[in-house]
């Protein structure tokens, strides 16, 4: 089969690798129908991850249909239609019993394009299926439906949640990426009183007033002067940070009012200086990490019912065969205007479930 290869800083490829195999009974084999590039995964390709070996498949967001399982794997079957998750969860250690399965200490969290091979491919092998895949409604597209895999339960769980977004708050969102789009989308089911959206592409500051954002701040505002005027000097409530840079970190802390919340959501690949010599006395909280994807199933339900903007996320499309250009198209967002790029065909939108007589 073909497959994005990373091969060190700077260097991937499409090319032939072997088919992946059941190697668990836990397993499934799932053949890719959409799959998406993270901005996570450009943080592999600089460099960034150094867990990430020459010779790994990248990719961690895929839907695809089920072509083979392992004898342990019980809610899923071949011929179906599934999401496959970020975070892999072996459902036994102690994390995951408490439903946070990015820490998995059983062989899950994330692994797929980190320590095993990901999604950016034909085909992938999927470990402890049951808990890390989730059936499709027919009626879900596959470019909408692959925006679940990853970016919105990220923006829901470690942005949203972990910044206790309450009625009545001023949040910023710092990153109007695919990420911090989602976090506004998120933000908005816990009627906040404004959010303000921070970027440096118009295109996305754009992106974010037709999601909800009631404020936005590019390179040309004064970010930090704006928050301050429409809080009378007070600061924001909520401050998310979804950019993965020590510049934009910093921005964060200095925006938020005394007893408020920074959830950081980005992939930071460069320390950031915490100013506690500031901050010790104003009672802020600070929050970090990793997706445990606990809230897929219902962002699920809201998307199929139209609750969620899926279709509005993606911006580009391509065939699976055109993952160098897409990469590059996705690394130049603030040129090309790119939010989620999604490879795959609309053929692969409805698939026939085979029966027990077939």
């Amino acid at each position: 089969m073909k497959a994005l290869v990373f091969h060190g800083p700077g260097q991937t490829s499409w090319q032939d690798v072997p088919d992946p195999s059941i190697k668990d009974a836990a397993d499934a084999i799932v053949r890719v129908d959409a799959v998406t590039v993270c901005g996570t995964d450009l943080h592999i390709v600089k460099g960034d991850v150094p867990e990430v070996t020459p010779g790994r498949v990248l990719g961690h967001e895929a839907v695809g249909t089920v072509v083979e399982t392992g004898g342990d794997v019980h809610g899923v079957r071949p011929g179906d239609r599934v999401l496959i998750s970020c975070i892999s969860a072996c459902g036994r250690c102690r994390f995951c019993r408490e439903a946070r399965y990015g820490q998995c200490r059983g062989g899950g969290g994330w692994v797929l394009g980190h320590t095993i091979d990901g999604t950016q491919a034909e085909y992938v092998r999927v470990p402890f299926a049951d808990l890390s895949v989730h059936p499709l409604p027919s009626a879900l597209p596959s470019h909408e439906a692959v925006v679940l895999a990853d970016i919105f339960p990220t923006s829901y769980e470690v942005g949203v949640l972990n910044g206790r977004v309450r009625p009545g708050d001023t949040v910023v969102v710092v990153g109007a990426g695919p990420i911090g789009l989602a976090a506004i989308a998120t933000a908005s089911l816990y009627s906040p009183y404004r959010t303000i959206a921070v970027d440096l592409a118009p295109s996305r500051l754009a992106a974010a007033r037709e999601l909800g954002a009631d404020a936005t701040a590019g390179a040309q505002e004064e970010p930090e002067k704006l928050v301050e005027d429409l809080t009378d000097g007070l600061g924001a409530d909520v401050v998310i940070e979804a950019v993965g840079v020590p510049e934009a970190f910093e921005m964060c802390t200095r925006m938020v009012r005394p007893g408020g919340r920074v959830a950081n959501i980005g992939v930071h690949g460069k320390p950031a200086t915490l100013h506690l010599e500031d901050l010790w006395i104003k009672d802020v909280t600070l929050t970090t990490g990793l997706v445990d994807t606990h809230s897929t199933p219902m962002l699920l339900r809201m998307m199929a019912a139209g609750r969620l903007p899926g279709a509005a996320m993606v911006t580009h499309r391509f065939e699976l065969d055109q993952m160098e250009e897409a990469y590059d198209i996705f690394s130049r967002a603030g040129e090309t205007g790119a939010l989620k790029v999604v490879l795959g065909g609309p053929q692969h939108d409805t698939v026939a479930v085979p029966t027990q007589e077939q």
